[in-house]
C-alpha cells in the first residue's frame, strides 16, 4: 500500500526517487564502453553489437507513452515499482544470454522497463514541487542520474575489461530489485484537479490534450533532435577510443568525464535557473554540445575525448534540463503523458541515430560521425532558444491559470 496522497509542497525529489534514477541511468549507459568487448566475445561485428544499445534506447523511448498513460491512471509510484521489478528480471536474463540475438531481446525488455523510472520520476517532481523551484528540483534528480552515468561509464568498461561484461548487467538488475522494494514507502502525489472525475486519467482524453497542443509537439520535436545528436553519438566516444587502440577499461574511464561534468554542471544550472532565462540556458548548453563534438571531429585521443565528454555533460545539463522543465509545464493537466512523449521522442531519436551511425563506426569514420553531430547542434540550439523565448512572451501576454 502506498502512503496517502502528497500535496505540492516539496522542494527537492525524495531520496528513494533519486536512487532509482541513479540505477536507471547506470543501466542505460553501462553498455557504451562494452560494445567492442561484447562484439569480440560473441564473435559478431561492432555494427551488430550496437543493436544491444540501439534496441535498448528504442524500447526505452517507444514505451514512454504507455508508462505516461499508466502513471496518469494508476499512479506514479505504482508504475515505477512494477517497472523496476520487470527491469530486475530482464537485467538478470541479459547476463545469461549466450548469443547476440537473445542478448538484444533481453536488453530491449530491460530498456522498456527501465524507461518508466526517470520520466515518471520527473512527473512526480512536477506533481509535488511548485513551479518557482521546479527546475532546481529537476536538476537535483538529474544530478542523481548523472552520478549513475559517471559510475556506469567508468565501471562498465572496468567490469567488462577486467571481469566480464555480464557483471555490468547483473549489478543494476539487483539494485533495481532493491529500489522496487524501497519505493513502496514513497507517498503517491495527487493529480491535477482539472481532470474530470471518474475519467481523470482517461487514455484518449490525455492523448488528445497532449497531441492537440502545438507547443507540446514542438518540444517533442526538439527532444527527438537532441536525443539523435547527443545520446545517439555519445556511445561512440568509447568505441572511437577502442578503435584507436585503447582498452575498454581506459575508454570507459575517459567517458566518466561526461557523468562528472553532468553532475557538476547541474549544480551550476540549479544556481542559475532562477537568474538566467531559459533561452539563455539553452544557448549555453547547445554551444557546449557543438564545441564538444567539434573537438573529437578534429582528433580522437584520451585528452580530447575526456574534454568532449565534460562539455557534453555541461551541454546536457543546460539544454536538456531547460527542455525538460518546459515539458513539465506545457500541458500540466496531462503531465504524465506529456513527459512520456517527451522521453519517447528523446530516446527514439537516439536509437535511430545510433543505428544509423553504426556503419560509420564499423569503418572507423568517427570524424564524419562527430562532425555531423557538431553541425546539427547549431540549428537545434537556435530553434530551441528562439521558440522558448516566444513561448515565454506569449505566456506573459496571455497568462493562463495552471492546475499546479
Amino acid at each position: 500500500m502506498n502512503a496517502p496522497a502528497l500535496p505540492t509542497t516539496l522542494t527537492r525529489p525524495p531520496l528513494a526517487l533519486s536512487v532509482a534514477s541513479f540505477v536507471s541511468s547506470f543501466d542505460r549507459f553501462a553498455v557504451s564502453p562494452m560494445l567492442v568487448v561484447i562484439a569480440t566475445d560473441l564473435h559478431v561485428p561492432l555494427s551488430a553489437s550496437v543493436a544491444a544499445a540501439s534496441g535498448y534506447y528504442l524500447a526505452y523511448g517507444l514505451t514512454q507513452p504507455l508508462w505516461g498513460v499508466l502513471s496518469d491512471r494508476f499512479g506514479r509510484v505504482r508504475v515505477m515499482r512494477a517497472a523496476l521489478f520487470g527491469a530486475a528480471l530482464a537485467g538478470l536474463v541479459s547476463a545469461l544470454m549466450p548469443v547476440l540475438g537473445a542478448l538484444v531481446a533481453a536488453r530491449i525488455v530491460a530498456g522498456a522497463c527501465f524507461g518508466a523510472v526517470i520520466p515518471t520520476g520527473l512527473t512526480y517532481v512536477g506533481d509535488t514541487v511548485g513551479p518557482a523551484v521546479r527546475q532546481r528540483a529537476l536538476t537535483d534528480l538529474m544530478a542523481a542520474a548523472a552520478l549513475g552515468t559517471a559510475a556506469a561509464t567508468g565501471l562498465g568498461g572496468v567490469l567488462a575489461g577486467l571481469l566480464d561484461w555480464r557483471v555490468a548487467f547483473t549489478v543494476p538488475a539487483l539494485c533495481a530489485l532493491a529500489c522496487a522494494l524501497t519505493l513502496g514507502s514513497l507517498p503517491e502525489p495527487s493529480r491535477p484537479s482539472s481532470a474530470p472525475s471518474g475519467e481523470r486519467a482517461g487514455v484518449m482524453r490525455h492523448l488528445g490534450i497532449v497531441l492537440g497542443q502545438p507547443w507540446a509537439l514542438l518540444v517533442f520535436a526538439l527532444a527527438f533532435t537532441e536525443g539523435a545528436i547527443m545520446l545517439g553519438a555519445l556511445p561512440f566516444l568509447a568505441t572511437a577510443l577502442e578503435h584507436a587502440g585503447f582498452a575498454a577499461a581506459v575508454a570507459g574511464l575517459a567517458i566518466t568525464a561526461y557523468g562528472l561534468g553532468l553532475w557538476a554542471f547541474t549544480k551550476v544550472v540549479k544556481r542559475l535557473s532562477g537568474r538566467w532565462p531559459a533561452p539563455v540556458l539553452m544557448a549555453v548548453g547547445g554551444a557546449q554540445l557543438s564545441a564538444g563534438f567539434a573537438i573529437v571531429t578534429a582528433h580522437v585521443g584520451l585528452a580530447t575525448v575526456a574534454v568532449t565528454a565534460l562539455l557534453l555533460g555541461g551541454g546536457w545539463s543546460f539544454l536538456h534540463s531547460s527542455l525538460q522543465t518546459w515539458a513539465t509545464s506545457v500541458v500540466p493537466e496531462a503531465r504524465g503523458t506529456t513527459i512520456a512523449f517527451f522521453a519517447c521522442a528523446l530516446f527514439v531519436g537516439s536509437a535511430v541515430s545510433s543505428w544509423a551511425a553504426g556503419p560509420l563506426a564499423e569503418h572507423g569514420r568517427y570524424a564524419l560521425l562527430f562532425g555531423l553531430a557538431a553541425a546539427a547542434a547549431i540549428p537545434l540550439t537556435a530553434v530551441a532558444a528562439l521558440t522558448r523565448r516566444r513561448y515565454g512572451a506569449l505566456r506573459a501576454e496571455r497568462p493562463q491559470p495552471q492546475p499546479e
